[in-house]
């Protein structure tokens, strides 16, 4: 009669590799950056610069988020505009970012408006 192997479970590799796992998953980030966040959802139609002088940013006719006229807008406006959208062009991002996302677009609006 032949003993089998122990499994994963019962030779204990398997807590092994859990733990091995959460103490590494700190160091492990897949989470996106302010900047990439807008570079993948908010520069085509606003550009990377934040110009708007894109197809879909001239289509629409967007401000240049640079400008006085947009960089005049309290935060709590920006905020409500990147979270609840904007027209029937621009929708909300609430639900996709979170609150701290939606707060960190604006400081990075505020960022490129630095960058003019």
């Amino acid at each position: 009669m032949s003993q089998s192997q122990p499994s994963c479970f019962e030779s204990g590799s398997l807590s092994l590799l859990l733990s091995v796992t959460l103490l590494l998953a700190p160091a492990i980030s897949f989470a996106a950056t302010t900047e990439d966040v807008y570079k993948d959802t908010c520069a085509i139609c606003h550009g990377v610069d934040g110009a708007g002088q894109t197809a879909r940013g001239k289509r629409f006719k967007l401000k240049d988020l640079r400008s006085a006229e947009i960089q005049k807008l309290t935060d709590a406006q920006l905020l409500d505009i990147i979270a609840k959208g904007k027209g029937k062009d621009m929708p909300g991002y609430e639900q996709e970012f979170g609150p701290d996302g939606v707060k960190a677009q604006v400081a990075h609006l505020r960022e490129l408006a630095k960058k003019k």
